[in-house]
């Protein structure tokens, strides 16, 4: 259980750019948010494996960059595209096995998608299906504006699919959606497997962590208290923070943080 970051942070850095800018801050914990196909094969993704390498970095999970496509592919009523869609994600899964990764982060649909919920958790549990020969476990988050903003939906999901089910909590879309982050952990105790960390003020819903007001230790105490064991990743939007070192002494900041309640 360790702090890291995500190469989103640096966005629209390339990926293999930003990872190599965590790589050479002392980062030993990457989330590799993707942004393109051609980062999905050689050669970058060969440039991303030799960084992870050469600096003995654990990727947990990788983010694909379809997030704003997700309810048209996968949750649309038109079936064709979902199966088809199926086969462009099984390049993510290739290049998380490759990285190591054993989480898949999909946003999903939005709240406007005309599907009804029954027919999006089928379609979720097929999606996972596809990942487990590859090791990867697809995760849903909490997105704001997203069916997944609402920890009764996330429930549902839950009770649908079962043990399999995997959420990722996201600390600034809960705020955005008007939310308590509570109201996920007390919800969705056993299916948090991976959390992106940020904090926020009055002002700002996303600032680096320990810049704001956003109780940890309180937080890391309660994710203690559910027997949390995955990641914890720091994930910033780059207008969010103006010294490049920002999310890696944030991650820093945090894994003192965090070891005073372990």
């Amino acid at each position: 259980m360790r702090i890291g970051v995500s190469t989103s942070c640096f966005y629209p850095m390339e990926t293999e750019l930003s990872f190599q800018t965590l790589a050479e801050q002392g980062v030993e914990v990457c989330e590799v948010f993707f942004n393109t196909w051609s980062e999905l094969e050689e050669p970058i993704l060969r440039r991303l494996l030799k960084i992870k390498d050469e600096y003995a970095i654990h990727v947990p999970a990788v983010h694909p960059f379809f997030s704003f496509a997700e309810h048209y592919l996968l949750f649309s009523e038109y079936e064709r595209r979902f199966y088809d869609a199926l086969d462009l994600f099984e390049k993510y899964f290739e290049a998380a096995q490759a990285l190591g990764a054993k989480i898949l982060i999909i946003h999903g649909a939005k709240a406007n998608t005309p599907v009804d919920d029954k027919l999006y958790f089928e379609r979720f549990a097929k999606l996972m299906e596809c990942g487990k020969p590859y090791g990867v476990r697809v995760a849903q988050e909490n997105v704001v504006h997203y069916l997944s903003e609402s920890p009764g939906f996330l429930a549902a999901m839950g009770e649908y699919i079962g043990d399999d089910f995997s959420v990722v909590l996201d600390i600034k879309q809960a705020l955005r959606a008007g939310r308590c982050v509570n109201e996920y952990i007390e919800t969705l105790p056993e299916s948090i497997v991976h959390v992106h960390l940020s904090d926020y003020t009055p002002a700002k819903d996303c600032v680096p962590p320990g810049e704001g007001e956003f109780d940890f230790k309180q937080f890391f105490k309660r994710m203690e208290e559910i027997k949390y064991g995955g990641e914890y990743i720091v994930e910033l939007y780059r207008h969010s923070f103006t010294d490049e070192k920002s999310p890696a002494r944030s991650a820093e900041f945090l894994s003192k943080y965090l070891h005073k309640n372990m």
